[in-house]
């Protein structure tokens, strides 16, 4: 496909294009996780708060980094729902940005303290590795399940007394991390390879991704009702439920018709997990 040179703005960068090249549903989705988290966690109010903010900043960088570094390739396979394709802010303001961001967020998640500031870190760097060129590779999985994986670890840790996170909510994290990743790309395998992306999904086919994000998100809300110590209660098995259509969409997102729906299905389902987690009473530290 022939690229298509930047349309010109006139007025300067709107806010709108501007929330919109954070990702701004992956943003909100893992933000609103962080936070639930932390009330599952104990946390103390002003502190749960820190955390949200630093995660929230995080994620912006990371969004923002990545509209910034595949400039170029959007405009190569004309992707016209991207802010820069469509000349809506440029990608040096969007370097500035992810810059500022990601600094904002090394300081507030530091401000927790050690342990939890470098875990919620390594998120953030987890992102910008991936952005900056695992997602060419067989490895590009490994950002979402380090980055997943130590989200609710760096959480649990901002309470009191910097608990550590028991392992089927790191186990939990980790899978629904690389089924996200599954799915975010399923929409863009045909795009991607035209401009040189081999990451995972890519080698393994559509099909094959597809079932695999399936059987990890089954996984993950397995573990999530069955990981916590006593019987599943109520809020576990209905989880356990509503996990049932978005495994089904995921199996599904090898075929066109259903691509774009796996990634929301994903955050979706990850987010209600959470919430069910805080209702169910399950101790995350």
């Amino acid at each position: 496909m022939v690229g298509v040179p930047p349309r010109r703005s006139r007025t300067g960068p709107s806010l709108r294009a501007l929330v919109l090249a954070t990702h701004a549903g992956p943003t909100v989705a893992v933000t609103t996780v962080a936070g639930l988290l932390a009330l599952a966690a104990g946390v103390p109010g002003g502190r749960a708060a820190l955390v949200t903010v630093a995660v929230l900043a995080g994620q912006t960088s990371i969004g923002w980094s990545n509209d910034w570094l595949d400039a170029d390739r959007d405009r190569a396979v004309a992707r016209a729902d991207k802010p820069v394709v469509q000349g809506a802010v440029a990608p040096s303001l969007l370097r500035a940005l992810a810059v500022g961001s990601a600094a904002l967020s090394a300081v507030l998640s530091l401000a927790l303290g050690p342990v939890p500031g470098l875990l919620l870190l390594v998120l953030v760097a987890s992102g910008w590795a991936y952005n900056a060129g695992l997602k060419r590779t067989a490895a590009s999985a490994l950002p979402y399940v380090t980055g997943f994986g130590a989200l609710p670890a760096g959480v649990v840790a901002a309470a009191p007394g910097t608990p550590s996170a028991p392992w089927w909510l790191v186990t939990a994290g980790a899978a629904l991390g690389a089924a996200a990743h599954l799915a975010n790309a399923a929409p863009d395998l045909e795009e991607d390879l035209a401009t040189g992306v081999r990451g995972l999904p890519h080698r393994l086919g559509a099909r094959v991704s597809a079932v695999a994000c399936a059987a990890l998100l089954g996984a993950a809300s397995m573990v999530l009702v069955l990981g916590p110590e006593g019987p599943p209660g109520t809020a576990g098995w209905v989880g356990l439920a509503l996990a049932a259509p978005a495994v089904v969409v995921a199996a599904l997102a090898g075929t066109p018709r259903f691509r774009r729906a796996a990634f929301p299905a994903v955050m979706l389902l990850t987010v209600l997990d959470v919430v069910l987690l805080l209702a169910g009473g399950a101790a995350v530290t």
